[in-house]
């Protein structure tokens, strides 16, 4: 990384707008490099100046003055990135099915992967656009550059929500709790229960030292967690500031080369027996983007899990010819 930190933007609605405020309000970037999505023949320019002058009027309260810059629709600009968001997408697709905007994010994506490849962008990327596994591994094959360097928000964002859940079951800090939901960011993603621990105790010792407090109804907190995102879409018909928090959160560990753990859809390389496609495992994050996949014991039923959500991942990729 070069001592000015450069972030591109590609798509500023209500996403990609919450990670240009997070990372300017949290002083992560140093330029900020926006675009439009192209996505047919919607013009959303004004929106994008607009957000770039309401961003400047901000600044004065930040951290730190960053360089805003309006790339319109001029991908290739992005090139000089340390890292790229991909938050361009129409959440309104998915009101009523997961993978509503699958055939909206890859075609958009199309747009703006070869012409930010061929301009020279060696960074990292960090795609939010959902279905996120498919877009992942989408920009992986078409940008042809080193598979580390696509993380896919992914679970990153389920598993905070599945924190907040243990954190009003039991009442304990969510820093305090560590716990994953795994394998797609979608309706078949799933919690590991196995492997969750308050201060590093397991949840199942717990449960027999205190039953009264960890003896709540784990399908219930999971299902808080996988659907925690439609309560938010039902209020005010988006989702925005946990995931674009979730992103800002891993381009801070990219650029501050911090080896945070988090899970995230990263390649699949033989792990628990799947490859050749993007889902979510916990993964080691610093200036090389992914360093390394964690595995741990999952139980049977888990695997059976990951793997039935694998399936789902790669049901989409054939639907759009990525497989």
């Amino acid at each position: 990384m070069g001592t000015v930190t450069k972030v591109g933007i590609v798509g500023m609605g209500h996403v990609g707008a919450h990670v240009a405020n997070s990372l300017v309000l949290q002083g992560i970037a140093d330029e900020l490099y926006m675009t439009e999505q192209c996505s047919g023949d919607e013009d959303h320019s004004a929106k994008l100046a607009a957000e770039v002058q309401d961003l400047g009027d901000s600044l004065a309260f930040c951290p730190h003055n960053v360089a805003l810059v309006n790339c319109g629709d001029d991908y290739g600009r992005l090139a000089e990135c340390d890292v790229i968001v991909n938050a361009a997408g129409k959440v309104s697709l998915a009101s009523e099915d997961r993978d509503g905007e699958l055939f909206y994010t890859t075609d958009t994506a199309r747009k703006f992967i070869k012409p930010i490849a061929d301009a020279g962008f060696d960074g990292v990327w960090v795609s939010i656009a959902n279905p996120c596994d498919v877009v992942a591994t989408e920009i992986w094959k078409l940008s042809g550059i080193d598979p580390r360097h696509v993380i896919g928000t992914g679970t990153a964002l389920d598993s905070s929500r599945l924190k907040y859940a243990l954190s009003r079951a039991t009442g304990y800090d969510q820093h305090s709790i560590c716990a994953y939901m795994l394998g797609e960011h979608g309706s078949s993603m799933f919690a590991a229960w196995s492997a969750v621990n308050f201060g590093g105790k397991p949840l199942a010792q717990l449960k027999r030292e205190q039953p009264e407090r960890f003896g709540f109804d784990e399908a219930e907190v999971e299902e808080a967690a996988r659907h925690g995102g439609y309560v938010t879409y039902a209020g005010k018909h988006c989702t925005e500031f946990a995931v674009a928090d979730a992103a800002c959160r891993i381009v801070r560990a990219v650029v501050s080369n911090e080896h945070y753990i988090t899970p995230c859809s990263t390649l699949m390389t033989g792990d628990y027996g799947e490859e050749g496609f993007f889902t979510s495992l916990p993964c080691v994050i610093g200036a090389d983007g992914v360093e390394e996949v964690m595995h741990f014991d999952l139980s049977d039923a888990e695997l059976a899990e990951f793997h039935a959500s694998c399936a789902h991942v790669k049901e989409n990729l054939e639907r759009v010819g990525l497989r």
